[in-house]
């Protein structure tokens, strides 16, 4: 279906039915959020998409996916309550207070540090990652008062 009939089809339904444009369509399109929109309760695959950027604020309740998009970095705020896979980014840095609830891949990224105060309530991956050089004792440290509740994985 084209992207024009899309979008005509989802202002019909916000404005006869009351009913919000999906998230993803949105997101994607550079369509302003609400309130409501930034606590996303499932999860959210954006993988090998063109997104550049995600809104401040974001929680996501399920894994979010970022795998092979364009994106270059994280928003202020982030939460994930799920998995956070970032393999195959273009992202040089993480947020100071990023939450993730499952595991962390930060495989194949060019992060160089973890930012303080991180939480990850499963394991970290950073197999390709330039964040292979510190030790685990190392980037348990720098992530303080945060914490790594699972394995790091190389």
């Amino acid at each position: 279906m084209e992207k024009e009939k899309l979008k005509r089809i989802f202002d019909f339904l916000e404005e006869k039915e009351q009913q919000n444009s999906p998230f993803l369509w949105k997101i994607l399109n550079n369509i302003p959020l609400t309130k409501e929109d930034l606590n996303f309760k499932g999860n959210l695959d954006l993988e090998w998409t063109n997104i550049i950027s995600l809104p401040e604020g974001l929680k996501v309740g399920g894994n979010l996916n970022l795998r092979h998009t364009k994106i270059t970095s994280l928003p202020e705020g982030l939460e994930v309550g799920g998995v956070l896979f970032l393999r195959g980014t273009k992202i040089t840095s993480l947020p100071e207070g990023l939450k993730v609830g499952g595991s962390l891949y930060l495989s194949d990224t060019k992060i160089t540090s973890l930012p303080e105060g991180l939480k990850v309530g499963q394991n970290l991956y950073i197999a390709w990652a330039e964040l292979k050089k510190y030790t685990d004792d190392e980037l348990r440290e720098m992530v303080k008062p945060g914490f790594i509740k699972g394995k790091i994985l190389r």
